[in-house]
């Protein structure tokens, strides 16, 4: 543990050397306080929380820029060290590869962890604080920073995954960005093709509910906005994923999934690796 530790932390001050955490605090707070103090305004005769309106908005801006974030932070974790002669380096000290891999994933998760809770985080007290807003829908916030950072996780995973199969920077970079488009944008894209094919209605709900969690972008949003009774009544789904059979425990252990399979994979390109 101390070694990854010392690895995680080396990812940390490189992250603040090279403003990576500056750029992405001011990133996801500027755009948080801006939807937060949207979502405060008046709702007409509904009665919702400012709170939930935020949580609605910072989950599908998070769905964007967390995966964006996260790729831009991991996809030459590996490949930039190979590039630079550096890995050769680093694995002459007494550090195991799996202890790299584990070190590293660690550092750019801390970093992604400051980004959320002060951009996000700072964002939710000042709403509390000049917008007047209430402390009603709190704990879906919170739970919203903690889903982002699961989301973050994931695409620091599938980003090491990337670094590791790939031999050039310029390859990771451009495999990465497709990465974003293929999850945050084309699949969405290709089920919503396939509902508009399907005349004869033979996409029952489980069906699509079991596309949907294929995903993780997918599973990130149900996950928010299906959580808490008051934020699925705001966002119109109220049951919906409820009666799909998607709990809360199956969303966020396929979360979880996402997270372990792309860096076991990596673990294991990474063993078989020349140096």
């Amino acid at each position: 543990m101390r070694l990854l530790w010392i690895l995680a932390l080396k990812e940390l001050r490189d992250g603040f050397r090279n403003r990576w955490i500056a750029a992405a605090i001011l990133l996801l707070g500027g755009l948080a306080l801006a939807l937060s103090l949207l979502g405060s305004a008046p709702t007409g005769s509904v009665k919702v929380s400012a709170m939930d309106i935020s949580v609605i908005s910072l989950a599908s801006l998070s769905v964007y820029l967390i995966p964006l974030i996260a790729l831009m932070l991991s996809f030459d974790a590996l490949v930039g060290e190979f590039e630079r002669g550096t890995m050769l380096l680093l694995l002459t000290y007494p550090v195991t590869r799996w202890q790299v891999i584990l070190g590293k994933f660690l550092g750019h998760v801390l970093i992604l962890l400051i980004a959320i809770v002060i951009g996000y985080g700072g964002a939710m007290l000042i709403l509390l604080l000049a917008a007047d807003a209430g402390m009603e829908g709190w704990q879906a916030y919170v739970s919203m920073m903690i889903n982002s950072l699961l989301l973050g996780a994931i695409f620091i995973a599938l980003g090491y995954l990337v670094s590791v199969l790939v031999k050039e920077r310029a390859t990771a970079a451009g495999t990465a960005i497709g990465l974003w488009l293929v999850f945050v944008v084309l699949y969405d894209l290709l089920l919503f093709g396939i509902l508009l094919l399907d005349d004869g209605q033979l996409i029952g709900q489980q069906l699509f509910a079991m596309l949907m969690l294929i995903s993780p972008t997918d599973t990130y949003r149900i996950l928010n906005l299906s959580m808490f009774e008051s934020v699925s009544q705001a966002a119109g789904i109220a049951g919906i994923a409820r009666e799909a059979g998607m709990s809360s425990v199956l969303l966020i252990s396929m979360m979880l999934l996402w997270i372990v399979a792309p860096l076991a994979l990596t673990l294991a390109v990474f063993q078989n690796r020349e140096l």
